[in-house]
């Protein structure tokens, strides 16, 4: 079988941010194509309790948007070839000024943006600031969107759609069924690659949507290793890595 395409997510800082690199490292030695860096933020709506947990941590720190972008740029920095995605919320991006913060991404290194709160129809003129700054505008296809907008988003022309596997909150089990692939069918009808994920944690649940997705989206079973491992580098770059393998079906 041939390698699954992993975008991972990792909270940018969480719990540390020696420790979040070195499961960047263990992400990207396990075979992840993709990181999906989430600045921590206060009140995410769509995160279940491990990344909302994870986000609590960092923000007592008192961890600012300015310190999750310095921690993508060195992750840019060790990782030239490594695409990376800024995950974030609007009012997160809005307060600084959309254009004024694509800039700043961009020059992080940062490829695409996944603002989950933001229509893709009423943006702010996200994807407008994106295109101008060499990054992509990632909308979020859920499958509670009505068929009318699903189809206008699919029209829409974006490049990669991001398609959340189910409704709700990440980070509990989804079942990849046969209305989970019409889904992804439906959100990929316009020509646009889709990424799959929202409670993808194992090899099996992977190997099910490989083939069907641009790339396979895990985010909550990493958040939790680094959460179980975090006294202990070592043993958490070890967990990490092979859990990014085990979804690659490596």
């Amino acid at each position: 079988m041939s390698k699954i395409k992993l975008m991972s997510h990792l909270v940018a800082g969480y719990p540390t941010d020696e420790l979040a690199l070195t499961a960047a490292r263990a992400l990207v030695d396990g075979g992840a194509d993709i990181l999906e860096i989430q600045l921590p933020f206060s009140d995410p709506s769509a995160d279940g309790p491990a990344i909302q947990g994870a986000c609590t941590k960092v923000l007592e720190r008192k961890y600012r948007t300015a310190d999750g972008l310095a921690f993508i740029a060195r992750l840019h920095k060790e990782f030239p070839d490594v695409k990376i995605y800024l995950m974030s919320y609007g009012s997160l991006i809005y307060t600084p000024g959309l254009e004024n913060f694509c800039k700043k991404a961009a020059e992080c290194g940062v490829k695409g943006m996944i603002i989950p709160d933001l229509p893709f129809d009423f943006d702010e003129g996200l994807t407008a600031a994106c295109k101008a700054n060499g990054m992509e505008n990632i909308p979020v296809a859920a499958p509670s969107m009505s068929p009318e907008r699903l189809e206008k988003m699919a029209k829409s022309g974006f490049p990669y759609i991001y398609a959340a596997l189910r409704t709700g909150i990440t980070g509990t089990q989804t079942s990849v069924d046969q209305a989970t692939l019409d889904f992804i069918k439906k959100v990929g009808a316009g020509g646009s690659r889709v990424y799959g994920g929202f409670g993808i944690s194992s090899g099996e649940q992977s190997a099910l949507l490989g083939d069907k997705v641009e790339a396979v989206v895990a985010g909550s079973v990493f958040v939790r290793l680094i959460t179980e491992h975090q006294k202990d580098s070592d043993a958490l770059y070890k967990a990490v890595r092979a859990k990014a393998a085990e979804i690659c079906g490596q």
